[in-house]
């Protein structure tokens, strides 16, 4: 059972190697709750409150947590203010377990034949969650940073509100434009079997990953926000935001290829490709990849300061 909650986790939920990851410093922290048009969003805030602030968006299913404290620790020690949101659909935010699940199979048939999908928010929607946090916090500029899904609704903040955005960050993420490669056959297997979560099995599963941060009866709703909302990239080409692209060469569900379209979307952002790093950010790779964030706001300062 632990073996499968950390291939699940790694593989759906941008997680900062969760099981080895503390969130004592976190869990610390009080909560609070923003407004978004009728939906409650739980965010944290850590770091000095006159400090540049680094905005953190984790994936799917995924509740703040997942980041790990010594990724959320890193970030504040050089310099930052760190706000934590919980995505609705997970941890203290908004749940939408009375909308119920959709019927996977039927959706991504709908989808395959070029209907609509049914979904109870879109990623814009999610995005708008964050401007929300930002507004509650009196937060005019800051640096916007996601993973996996995470990366998506950054991307479009970045597109969307682009008199918020410092810089972004969009991490082992993608533009969802369909001529990229799609996931391996065994993370995509992996995917749709916690997406089920239709036997005890599963139940079991989902109550062992919420005691970590994650979210499984969220997954399917924000799986059909992705598809609802499509491909991105002609809103992603508007992004001016100084951008920097972060990506796994080992990436299963989210191969390297989604990372350089991103990139060549983006007019003068980076890609960085770290070497031993999948759809998770690991303990060995985790300093780099913080050096690479760091170096990039660094370059580009709210003005002001």
């Amino acid at each position: 059972m632990a073996k499968k909650i950390l291939l699940m986790v790694c593989l759906l939920a941008s997680n900062v190697a969760f099981a080895e990851y503390s969130r004592t410093y976190m869990d610390a922290q009080t909560a609070s709750m923003s407004d978004s048009q009728g939906v409650n969003i739980a965010y944290k805030t850590l770091g000095d409150a006159d400090s540049e602030v680094v905005v953190l968006i984790m994936g799917l299913g995924a509740s703040h947590s997942l980041w790990g404290d010594t990724f959320v620790k890193g970030v504040e020690s050089a310099g930052y203010r760190v706000v934590l949101i919980d995505n609705r659909d997970t941890g203290a935010s908004t749940r939408f377990d009375e909308w119920g699940e959709p019927t996977l199979w039927w959706e991504l048939l709908k989808n395959q034949l070029g209907f609509s999908v049914t979904a109870p928010y879109l990623l814009n929607d999610m995005a708008a969650d964050v401007v929300s946090v930002m507004d509650s916090l009196e937060i005019d500029r800051a640096h916007i940073v996601g993973a996996s899904m995470g990366g998506m609704i950054a991307q479009i903040v970045a597109a969307d509100y682009p008199q918020r955005t410092q810089s972004l960050i969009s991490i082992m993420s993608t533009t969802g434009a369909p001529h990229l490669p799609p996931p391996s056959s065994d993370s995509s297997s992996s995917l749709m079997e916690l997406a089920s979560n239709d036997n005890d099995e599963n139940s079991s599963l989902a109550a062992e990953m919420k005691k970590r941060g994650f979210y499984p009866e969220a997954v399917p709703r924000q799986l059909m926000a992705i598809i609802k909302t499509g491909d991105r990239t002609e809103r992603v080409k508007t992004i001016e935001a100084p951008t920097l692209v972060l990506h796994g060469a080992n990436d299963t569900l989210i191969p390297p290829a989604h990372g350089q379209h991103t990139t060549d979307t983006i007019a003068e952002s980076k890609l960085v490709v770290f070497e031993g790093m999948g759809h998770d950010m690991p303990e060995a790779v985790m300093p780099a990849i913080l050096a690479e964030m760091t170096a990039h706001m660094a370059l580009w300062p709210v003005a002001g300061d």
